[in-house]
């Protein structure tokens, strides 16, 4: 400890400037390396491209002259030109759909045609867009039964959160992704065009929830 302090202890009695000046002072020359400042004229060298390393004389000349590049570009286009295309002539031709595949809302009926929705809101609940406005009433058996089943379309963002929550399966997003509309006002879903989209997609709804029924 002694032999570090000591070239220390003899620039400070050496020197006429104060302690703090020396050490903290920005025109006191410092080197950032242990060895001390670089040579002059020092230089870093050139950094090279990752596929310059090995590449030899005669495959630069090959390159330059014989046009590789370009050759193995057209040689990827012909290969492509002879292979099957990959678009689809759509709506002529649609591709195949997930079975969870999240699309027009609906409301299902049980067998007997008795409507599903008992009317518990959780739906309405967890909807983070609050696109979904349901009321109710009790019937004279004690049951409840909506009387107003509303969800507007053009605010869902197609989570699946409803039907999720939904304890009877009534309200599902059926398979289908073709109700394009040319006003708002059709987009505006009433407890009526919802059943109605239900009655209709019913064989395929049942089938999704028989095969999705084991991991639920």
């Amino acid at each position: 400890m002694l032999a570090r302090a000591r070239p220390t202890t003899q620039l400070l009695r050496a020197s006429h400037t104060p302690t703090t000046a020396l050490f903290f002072s920005t025109s006191a020359p410092r080197a950032a390396l242990p060895a001390g400042p670089p040579p002059s004229g020092f230089r870093l060298p050139t950094p090279k491209r990752w596929d310059q390393g090995a590449e030899g004389s005669l495959d630069k000349a090959g390159k330059y002259f014989l046009l590789t590049e370009m050759m193995r570009g057209m040689y990827v286009v012909l290969e492509q030109f002879f292979r099957a295309p990959y678009t689809i002539y759509y709506p002529f031709e649609k591709g195949p759909i997930s079975p969870r595949f999240r699309g027009e809302h609906a409301l299902r009926r049980y067998p007997t045609g008795e409507e599903r929705c008992i009317a518990c809101k959780l739906c309405e609940a967890i909807c983070p867009a609050q696109a979904i406005t349901i009321e109710a009433e009790e019937r004279e058996d004690g049951s409840r039964r909506t009387t107003r089943y509303d969800i507007d379309m053009t605010k869902c963002i197609y989570c699946g959160f409803c039907q999720e929550s939904c304890p009877v399966d009534a309200i599902v997003e059926s398979p289908n992704a073709e109700y394009a509309t040319e006003t708002r006002e059709e987009l505006l879903y009433n407890k009526e065009k919802l059943l109605a989209n239900g009655d209709k997609w019913e064989p395929e709804l049942a089938a999704v929830a028989r095969a999705d029924a084991p991991y639920r």
